[in-house]
């Protein structure tokens, strides 16, 4: 059987396990007998008992240039100058209003998000093509979704999921396969990050809303193994899937987009998070004002 190669980008953090790149299927199903797998974070340090799995590690700033060249001619010497898998999964969150948003941390959410995946993906193209490889690029149905307080981080989804439909496209005639996968409510830290709304915000009757908005993610989120677990064995199939829905209600997001339509996402979305007790409020006033 060959080895396949996996080429995580994530940020793993030591103290919080449903941040870890590797669920523990990985370890105890003997999916690793048949995987080489490296796993890159910022601070290769930070994770000793991944090496002691047999999982290669390597320190890799997803936005750093020169460390992504760097790691290229590492996994190139690692694997002979073949890689599998690239599996894109770095992420940055930015929750807040779209009148409200702050460039650089807008900018921050792309270059991360979007631009990283570019990046990666132009670095190691000649180990794919050479092994026929499978690019699985993390999306989100934030993607898909008018996500209240998220038009940012929306934003670098959607335009994942179209840098991926074209790149599959580009990459065909090279044998490599791009595999989205368009992600519900999944445990992890993507949440841990708390913003307030500024205090001029036209948002601020709704800071309740708002403040739950920053964890709704992580309400009935799918774990993250059961996650891991059937994205890897989507991405080990012979012929892989395009594009593949997983994690808290994303069948129910897929089937609605499929065969209701969109609209009812614009009539469910603003009232989860009040905004259609906003426009009474904003509508209250414009009355008071006319009095």
């Amino acid at each position: 059987m060959p080895m396949h190669r996996m080429l995580p980008s994530h940020d793993f953090s030591p103290n919080n396990p449903r941040s870890s790149p590797l669920p523990p299927f990985l370890y105890q199903g003997g999916v690793l007998a048949s995987l080489h797998v490296i796993a890159t974070v910022r601070d290769r340090s930070s994770i000793p008992e991944l090496e002691a799995l047999g999982i290669t590690t390597l320190s890799l700033d997803v936005n750093n240039t020169s460390q992504i060249a760097e790691a290229r001619r590492d996994v190139e010497a690692l694997t002979g100058g073949k890689l599998d898998f690239l599996v894109n999964n770095a992420g940055r969150n930015y929750v807040m209003p779209a009148l409200d948003v702050d460039l650089d941390e807008a900018r921050a959410c792309f270059e991360t998000n979007f631009f990283a995946i570019i990046a990666l993906t132009q670095a190691f193209i000649p180990l794919l093509i050479a092994a026929k490889g499978l690019i699985v690029n993390i999306g989100s149905v934030a993607g898909i979704l008018p996500y209240a307080f998220g038009s940012v981080y929306n934003a670098s989804k959607a335009a994942l999921h179209a840098y991926s439909r074209t790149l599959r496209v580009e990459l065909e005639p090279f044998d490599v396969r791009v595999l989205v996968v368009v992600t519900g409510g999944v445990q992890s830290n993507i949440s841990r990050t708390h913003r307030s709304l500024p205090e001029d915000s036209l948002y601020l009757p709704l800071a309740a809303e708002y403040e739950r908005r920053q964890t709704h993610s992580q309400e009935n989120a799918m774990p993250n193994e059961a996650y891991a677990r059937e994205v890897v064995a989507a991405a080990l199939k012979p012929k892989p899937t395009k594009w593949l829905w997983k994690g808290h209600q994303a069948f129910v997001i897929w089937f609605t987009r499929a065969y209701l339509g969109t609209w009812l996402f614009d009539l469910v979305l603003p009232r989860m998070f009040g905004l259609d007790r906003l426009k009474a409020i904003v509508k209250g006033r414009a009355s008071k004002k006319s009095l």
